[in-house]
């Protein structure tokens, strides 16, 4: 099989992935009973897309930032059409992109043995690139009165996240 073929397939296997545990998570409720807080596990293979070796040796996989994208992009747009949430497309897309730049800023800054922080800045910005989106589409600045609270969240769960994408990559070839 060709190296092509063998990485289309990956990719394919790693959004199903992602997109089995945001359909999961979505079926846990949250101990918190504020709007937008959520683990963000789904974001565990963004995080191992964009920080697996990028070395390529003959007849091996690696991936670019462009191909960690594709897959978040596709795994926002299946899990919006599978939980038939119109309105997370918007906010889930603003956020996931919002947080996917600040990883790779991120990126430039930490290694393999800090994904703990890309995760939690990650989960920041992915908060605040919602946050923005819900303001614009409902004009109502007092959402923005959440913020802090989900910052807080943030930091925590994204960190997490992080940490178990840092111990997965550990842990892959």
């Amino acid at each position: 099989m060709r190296i092509a073929t063998k990485k289309l397939t990956l990719m394919a296997a790693l959004t199903a992935i992602a997109l089995a545990i945001f359909i999961i998570e979505a079926q846990i409720p949250m101990p918190i009973p504020i709007p937008g807080a959520k683990l963000g596990l789904a974001n565990i293979v963004t995080l191992l897309v964009l920080f697996y070796p990028h070395k390529n040796e003959q007849g091996s996989i690696s991936f670019k930032n462009t191909d960690a994208l594709i897959i978040l992009i596709c795994r926002i747009l299946l899990g919006t059409l599978l939980t038939g949430r119109a309105l997370s497309l918007l906010l889930s897309l603003s956020g996931g992109i919002l947080a996917f730049l600040a990883m790779i800023i991120m990126k430039k800054f930490v290694s393999n043995k800090q994904l703990w922080a890309c995760g939690a800045i990650g989960a920041v910005f992915h908060n605040i690139g919602q946050i923005l989106s819900a303001m614009l589409v409902t004009a109502t600045p007092t959402i923005a009165a959440y913020l802090p609270i989900l910052i807080i969240i943030a930091v925590a769960t994204g960190a997490m996240t992080g940490l178990v994408a840092q111990l997965t990559l550990k842990k892959l070839p």
